[in-house]
Formats: structure tokens, C-alpha cells, sequence
């Protein structure tokens, strides 16, 4: 089988983070590749104004061109209008049943998993990997009892990624892109280059550009 990561989210942009957290699974999980995947839109995101889903995939493209063992998934690009985790691993085990899927949460948004949209296939289909930062304490995993057998939740809990601090956020991107200021230290130097070119986030200030 092959050990494949599945990190989902906006990436709006995609920032320095982001990669560190799937190096890190990459090499802590004994992966054989990350997919980035990004999501056409979040369900709880519907809300938020986004970047175009393709300015993210090819910020997210740029990110990873050097980094062996990433890479970008448009599965639910494709899918199109707001897409549920449960549905892209169940196609994922179809259309690809010689990968392990292994999927990566932030620690602090383990309690939430029950109430996403079929917690039980998504903990059925896939390994649950909590990723923390150090000194963040052992995640909570009693929240998914029920959800999944004593056995396979021991599983998850052997599966932990630990990434180094980083004060990062794609919010503080938007942010500092709106200003007109330098992107160093945010997101990759093509990233940011292409955050210029193409005048993205310069009303990130106003309303509608919320915390993501």
C-alpha cells in the first residue's frame, strides 16, 4: 500500500506552515507523498470571501515545485461548490485502493471532527493524524468515542505528526499583502511574486476577507 497524506484546506494563499506541517508528516508518518488538497469552497467558509480556486492551485503549484514528495490534488477542485472531507476520501479509496489514506488535523481541531459531516466513515476511510505544536499537550482524542473502536482511535493516537512553532497565518498574509508590504517569511518568494502580479488580496481589509 502507499502511505498517502491528505492535508485539505483553503490555502488562501498557501504559506510557509503549511509546507513545514506536510514535510514534517512526511517525514515523521514514513509517507510516500503529501496531496495538498484545496477546497473549491470550505463548509465553513461559505461565508468568506476567497481567491479564485485556480490563483490557489497555482500559488499552491509554485509552492511545491521544489519540494520532493508534496504535491496538489484538484480532486475537490473539480468536484466543485463546497465539498465535504467524507466524499473525497470515499472517492479516493475507489478510484485508488493500492493508497493508505492518511489524513492531518490540526490538534486543536480535533474536537470538531464529530461535528463535520459523516465523522464515522471519515475515521473509517482514513488514519486521523493530530498534528501539535510542542508544549500543546496530548490532543483529546476521548471525543471520538463512538465514532470509531478503541483500537483504530490507539491508532490515531500512535499517528501524531509535531511540527516547530510558527507564528503564520494566511490571514497575516492577506493582511500584509492588502498593505502593500514584503511577503518574506509568509510564503514561498514565487508565491509571493505571484500574489503581486496578479493584484491578489489588495482589498483584504475590508469586510468579507475574514480569519482563514
Amino acid at each position: 500500500m502507499i502511505r498517502l497524506g491528505l492535508l485539505g484546506g483553503s490555502f488562501d494563499p498557501v504559506h510557509v506552515a503549511h509546507l513545514t506541517l506536510a514535510r514534517c508528516a512526511l517525514e515523521q508518518l514514513a509517507l510516500e507523498e503529501v496531496w495538498l488538497v484545496p477546497a473549491a469552497t470550505a463548509p465553513h467558509k461559505r461565508s468568506r470571501r476567497q481567491a479564485s480556486i485556480e490563483h490557489r492551485i497555482a500559488m499552491l503549484e509554485l509552492a511545491v515545485a521544489d519540494q520532493p514528495g508534496l504535491s496538489v490534488s484538484r480532486i475537490e477542485a473539480d468536484a466543485g461548490g463546497v465539498t465535504y472531507t467524507a466524499n473525497t476520501l470515499r472517492r479516493l479509496r475507489r478510484d485508488q485502493p493500492e493508497r493508505e489514506l492518511f489524513f492531518l488535523v490540526g490538534a486543536d481541531m480535533l474536537h470538531d471532527l464529530p461535528n463535520w459531516r459523516e465523522p464515522e466513515e471519515i475515521c473509517r476511510l482514513a488514519t486521523i493524524c493530530a498534528v501539535r505544536r510542542p508544549g500543546s499537550g496530548e490532543p483529546d482524542f476521548h471525543v471520538l468515542r463512538g465514532l470509531a473502536p478503541p483500537g483504530r482511535i490507539e491508532r490515531f493516537r500512535r499517528h501524531q505528526v509535531e511540527m516547530p512553532p510558527m507564528d503564520v497565518s494566511s490571514t497575516g498574509a492577506r493582511k500584509r499583502a492588502a498593505e502593500g508590504r514584503d511577503l518574506e517569511g509568509l510564503t514561498p518568494p514565487p508565491v509571493a511574486r505571484y500574489i503581486a502580479r496578479h493584484g491578489l488580496y489588495r482589498d483584504a481589509s475590508r469586510d468579507g476577507w475574514e480569519d482563514g
